[in-house]
């Protein structure tokens, strides 16, 4: 197996406006914040975010959106960044809420090449609104369609340089789901190991997924 190690400059070559783009991590915790400095640096715009959430000033994707490089965020919380919702009621920016299991299924549904799925989160809500409601054993419920996206950038504690990925902890989050759930996928590992290093038993996302490794800064 080759190494799939790039330089951020191979990475940046990637990035154009108008992408979608898929990033792990809860509160900041799991995004790879280095991938995340060189799309900032990059000046790529138009861009639109899927995520858990928009993190908190200065973490994350936070600088993007104060930046104003993001079109649309597709998240489930948006309270600990002023930010984001001040661009929101503003007009500046499109903000997609989702309840949290449902925006995690509709990225796995993504994954799997589901064309959907029915879930009874947000019956007669305003999450309802613009969706198909079924009926089934007398139970309703909304049809919720799967999400993918262009790129989708993760944060590993190890990878080998062939792109076996661990993630640890709290910071594995949405890291495996949206790896499988984009066109291409980027990681930023802390630890990069020879191909062997890495005990099998402990590869959450497979190197098959994986287009190319940045190393980062542990964390």
């Amino acid at each position: 197996m080759k190494s799939k190690v790039i330089t951020l400059d191979a990475f940046s070559s990637q990035l154009r406006d108008g992408m979608s783009i898929m990033f792990g991590g809860f509160m900041g915790n799991g995004t790879p914040p280095t991938l995340m400095q060189a799309l900032l640096d990059s000046g790529v715009k138009e861009l639109t975010l899927i995520g858990n959430d928009t993190a908190v000033p200065g973490l994350g994707v936070a600088p993007l959106i104060a930046a104003k490089r993001v079109r649309k965020v597709i998240a489930s919380h948006i309270g600990l960044n002023p930010e984001t919702g001040r661009q929101m009621m503003a007009g500046e920016m499109e903000v997609e809420l989702i309840p949290q299991g449902t925006l995690a299924e509709r990225i796995r549904a993504g994954g799997a090449g589901l064309g959907g799925f029915l879930t009874p989160t947000g019956v007669g809500t305003v999450v309802e609104e613009g969706k198909q409601r079924m009926t089934i054993n007398g139970r309703d419920y909304l049809l919720e369609l799967p999400l993918r996206a262009d790129l989708a950038l993760v944060h590993a504690k190890r990878g080998d340089v062939a792109g076996n990925l661990y993630y640890r902890r709290s910071a594995r989050n949405f890291n495996p789901l949206i790896a499988l759930a984009a066109d291409r996928v980027f990681a930023e590992v802390e630890e990069l190991l020879n191909i062997g290093d890495l005990d099998p038993d402990l590869v959450m996302t497979p190197a098959m997924l994986i287009e190319g490794i940045v190393k980062g800064e542990s964390q």
